[in-house]
């Protein structure tokens, strides 16, 4: 039986965060989208760092615009006392705490698994870092760029043939630590109603990319060559990647299997003997032979348009993709057609925002505003019983 519209998975649970930039704030913004009330701690008159990125959304931060809406701003300097006994009362009634401050910080500030288990057995404590805990890089500062290094994604980037690497054109090794860490607290949401306790995660940037990295890693098992750099063509599956066309454009096309093969010499290209041909009867053989056969395909691309490519491909059933630019994407047909896109307040004015990638029938993801610095911050003290005078005292003394 669905569940009312009303109703969503996370409701009732709070999340107070201590957080920066890209992984956790992604992490808690998934969080919200799923009904949780998101307390997002920043520094008074600086805030998360992330909203000083760039200007580009009506004046505002697009990293900071992405990963952040639908939370409260709190603003509160950790590094004085009071504020301390502000973070405390919060956490009372809290069931996640998630932080990606730099090394070592959390655990300065009193606010280490260890040391919050007693007074909050149901916490929920997340720790997202570069490294993780323990190990010879544990202090080491990270950033997406670095962990991308580290985690060897640069190693199979770039043009085929190029010692010049090429880094991912979105901060991938934050999104994967921010996914695992969404994901983790999910789990230990889960176990905790099982076990009555809470529990700590551990989340490692570069554990997180490596895990993606799985599938080069074992290509290149015990000493075996690596994938070759490829651009933007496959490194081990060919052809699978973009091909020029005569009227200019270029498209993106990929074959998995020899029964697409067949269908691409034959409806394609409109050459069937070329299937057989010893050369690239076989993926392996295609790849070891890429050169002659993107000839042959270009060739055969030449005389024909875009449109003439597409319907020949769709009627073959080959896989194929426009290769977008950002404004092709805002104006997908696909997400228009399915409703994708909904506007989200900021303090700069509404913008469009895109509904989270896994829709469920039993309920609406939350989609509230994008929050100005220090927004809520009276009102979540407010609601923790404090005064309007001390709340004016804090505020004289730049505690928040």
């Amino acid at each position: 039986m669905s569940q009312p519209k009303g109703i969503r998975p996370l409701d009732g649970i709070t999340v107070v965060s201590l957080e920066h930039a890209i992984a956790a704030p992604f992490c808690t913004r998934q969080l919200a989208d799923l009904g949780a009330r998101v307390i997002k701690v920043e520094r008074p008159g600086v805030g998360d760092f992330a909203r000083g990125y760039d200007q580009r959304v009506n004046g505002l931060a697009s990293h900071f615009v992405w990963t952040n809406r639908s939370k409260e701003s709190l603003t509160l300097d950790l590094k004085q006392d009071a504020a301390g006994g502000v973070l405390e009362q919060l956490l009372e009634s809290a069931d996640v705490l998630v932080q990606n401050l730099a090394p070592g910080a959390a655990a300065r500030l009193g606010l280490s698994f260890e040391a919050l288990r007693t007074r909050f057995p149901r916490l929920i404590v997340c720790d997202i870092s570069g490294y993780g805990v323990g190990g010879p890089y544990e202090k080491k500062k990270a950033y997406d760029l670095l962990i991308q290094s580290e985690g060897g994604f640069l190693s199979v980037t770039g043009n085929p043939g190029d010692d010049q690497m090429a880094k991912a054109g979105c901060s991938i090794a934050d999104i994967a630590a921010g996914m695992y860490a969404y994901t983790g607290i999910l789990g230990a949401l889960l176990l905790r109603d099982k076990t009555g306790s809470g529990s700590h995660l551990d989340v490692s940037m570069l554990e997180s990319l490596v895990e993606w990295m799985n599938y080069p890693m074992y290509y290149a098992y015990e000493g075996a060559p690596p994938p070759p750099r490829a651009g933007a063509a496959h490194a081990t599956i060919y052809p699978y990647g973009p091909f020029p066309i005569g009227d200019g454009s270029t498209v993106m096309l990929g074959l998995q299997n020899e029964r697409e093969w067949q269908l691409f010499c034959d409806k394609v290209l409109m050459q069937p003997d070329l299937a057989g041909d010893e050369r690239f009867n076989a993926n392996f053989k295609r790849v070891e032979n890429r050169t002659q056969l993107r000839e042959l395909i270009v060739q055969a691309f030449a005389a024909l348009t875009f449109d003439a490519v597409i319907e020949r491909l769709d009627q073959a059933q080959i896989a194929n993709a426009r290769v977008n630019d950002m404004q092709g994407v805002w104006d997908h047909p696909q997400l228009l057609a399915r409703e994708r896109w909904r506007a989200v307040g900021t303090p700069a004015g509404r913008v469009p925002s895109l509904l989270p990638p896994a829709s469920n029938s039993a309920f609406e993801p939350r989609m509230d505003a994008v929050p100005g610095l220090g927004e809520h911050t009276e009102q979540i003290l407010a609601g923790l019983g404090l005064s309007a005078e001390r709340i004016a005292n804090l505020r004289a003394d730049g505690a928040i």
